[in-house]
């Protein structure tokens, strides 16, 4: 499975159905998606559910991230599912 993080010009739902199995929002503009589906797949689905001319980037995790900040339980999240690098 595959970990992307996506950073959207508009506010994700974090209920929002889609071709992944999990969507972690972190913010307002950041989330984290699971998913076996290739990378043009979840950045269509997701450009598609957002307004008009809203700004997107959606890239695959190598690794499990550093960060700071988070909401709780974003780091377990994320290595129970982000590949080791």
């Amino acid at each position: 499975m595959a970990v992307y993080v996506a950073w959207t010009g508009a506010p994700v739902p974090a209920d929002l159905v889609g071709p992944w199995e999990e969507l972690r929002v972190l913010s307002d503009d950041l989330s984290l998606l699971a998913s076996e589906e290739a990378l043009s797949r979840v950045y269509h689905e997701l450009k598609w559910s957002l307004p008009p001319d809203t700004a997107l980037f959606v890239a695959p995790l190598g690794d499990v991230p550093k960060l700071k900040g988070m909401p709780p339980g974003t780091l377990g999240w994320l290595r129970r599912r982000a590949p080791r690098g």
